[in-house]
């Protein structure tokens, strides 16, 4: 395989996985799939990002998400 083929196929599965995430937060069925809606809130957050409160902020959501990946994880275990 050629090396553009597997960079390629890289990003794909980093834009996939992404984009799972917006499907995870529950994003698109609480927009009603409404890509607009889903685009103007992470310009919002970019923006928040780089503002002066970025840094704190970024911190806060980072905890909150860590907090809910390791609580998926820990019921996905306890259903296995």
């Amino acid at each position: 395989m050629r090396t553009w083929q597997v960079e390629r196929r890289q990003r794909t599965r980093h834009l996939i996985e992404l984009g799972g995430l917006v499907v995870k937060a529950g994003i698109v069925e609480l927009t009603n799939d409404d890509r607009a809606t889903i685009y103007g809130a992470m310009l919002w957050i970019a923006a928040k990002l780089q503002s002066h409160e970025g840094e704190h902020e970024r911190g806060l959501w980072a905890a909150k998400g860590k907090q809910a990946f390791v609580a998926e994880r820990d019921e996905n275990q306890r259903s296995q």
